[in-house]
């Protein structure tokens, strides 16, 4: 990871406030807002999915998007995709298939439901298109994170933009601060 000071970074795609009292988030990407939390179990208030969560619902997207994409350009008889993720870290040397071989790993496991009159050749091509996703390919690529403090002034300009606000609604959930 390298970390930069000072100008030259382009505009954000996605921007995520948060007040450091707690762990919720307000995310702002273009004309859309979510919400981030943790789990009770670890300290946030669950009123949100958390970060790992978004990062298995990318790829999810992605490859449901990617595999539909190219059933269509085939004109295939592709009905539905369905993309279940899940998140876990394992010990290196229970990994077969990994190059490193100590200490821990992250693992993703996408299991990938196709309805339709597809035939087995058909089936598994799209299986191969699946690993081949944008989001796919870049979690599996080197990736070269750049960190850079934010102007001077920003920060204040931007939190009192977004005010994130965790009490309780008759719900029992955080009442939405957009």
């Amino acid at each position: 990871m390298n970390t930069i000071e000072g100008p030259g970074a382009r505009a954000a795609d996605v921007v995520v406030r948060g007040n450091a009292s707690g762990f919720l988030q307000e995310i702002v990407s273009g004309a859309h807002q979510l919400r981030a939390d943790e789990p009770v179990d670890v300290g946030g208030g669950d009123a949100a999915p958390g970060p790992y969560d978004y990062l298995l619902a990318g790829l999810g997207a992605c490859t449901s998007m990617t595999v539909g994409l190219y059933a269509r350009s085939k004109k295939w008889p592709l009905e539905n995709i369905s993309v279940s993720l899940s998140h876990s870290r394992i010990h290196a040397k229970d990994c077969a298939e990994c190059e490193t071989k100590e200490g821990m790993l992250d693992r993703i496991d996408v299991e990938i439901g196709l309805s339709g009159a597809l035939t087995p050749e058909q089936r598994a091509k799209l299986m191969e298109i699946a690993a081949k996703c944008p989001v796919h390919r870049t979690l599996k690529s080197e990736i070269n994170i750049r960190l850079r403090t934010a102007p001077t002034g920003s920060l204040r300009e931007s939190a009192a933009e977004t005010q994130i606000q965790s009490t309780p609604t008759q719900t029992g959930q955080p009442a939405p601060a957009l």
